[in-house]
């Protein structure tokens, strides 16, 4: 087991308009935990964003929201990190996935960014060695459509996927805490998803959303 994780980020952009973006699935499951392990978020100015300290079945952890906006997301988690003296491997990313279907969820260490913005600038502050847990979102189709599709919410029917997603996975945090990410990686990566199904009479009038990739 490497060093025990600290410190989970949930990636996203601040403010109401953004609130129910794609792009806020980081911010979702950074709510999801404060609300089950009874943490309240305030604004810490020095650390650039939402900071909340919960006890996750005797582990202590801080929850951070970086209220910098994703592509800066890196300075909020560097700030944080070096006030409490963690390394980034002690910390736990979490973040929408274009590149996963919708229902998916993946945990690893390390990596590059994926053309995700928010990463790029996790790791031009603090480097590739902290874990990810990378929330599918699905993919428009067209990478011309993404950043539209990310900065949009999901059709009530994808919204349900990816909250339930959310929940599972934060459901197999305590055992990343406590037995470390292989056995967390496993739970996670084999879990049942429902598949989305094909509905082409939702197409054709325009009821799902289109996007792109602003990562």
């Amino acid at each position: 087991m490497t060093d025990p994780i600290k410190i989970i980020v949930g990636l996203g952009n601040p403010g109401p308009s953004n609130l129910l973006d794609r792009h806020n699935a980081g911010y979702w499951f950074a709510d999801v935990l404060a609300r089950r392990y009874g943490g309240e978020f305030r604004s810490e100015v020095k650390f650039h964003g939402d900071l909340c300290r919960v006890n996750i079945e005797g582990h202590d952890i801080r929850l951070l929201k970086p209220t910098t906006y994703m592509n800066r997301s890196g300075l909020a988690i560097q700030a944080l990190a070096a006030y409490l003296k963690y390394t980034a491997s002690q910390i736990l990313v979490v973040h929408d996935e274009l590149d996963l279907p919708l229902g998916k969820v993946k945990l690893k260490r390390g990596g590059g960014h994926g053309g995700h913005n928010g990463l790029r600038d996790v790791i031009s502050h603090i480097g590739k060695e902290f874990f990810r847990l990378r929330i599918g979102i699905g993919h428009p189709g067209d990478k011309e459509e993404v950043i539209d599709y990310v900065l949009r919410r999901a059709s009530r029917e994808d919204e349900n996927i990816i909250i339930d997603t959310i929940n599972d996975a934060a459901g197999v945090i305590p055992l990343l805490l406590a037995e470390g990410e292989h056995k967390a990686m496993h739970k996670l990566h084999s879990r049942d998803v429902i598949p989305k199904p094909y509905r082409k009479d939702a197409e054709e009038d325009g009821e799902e959303d289109k996007g792109e990739e602003g990562k």
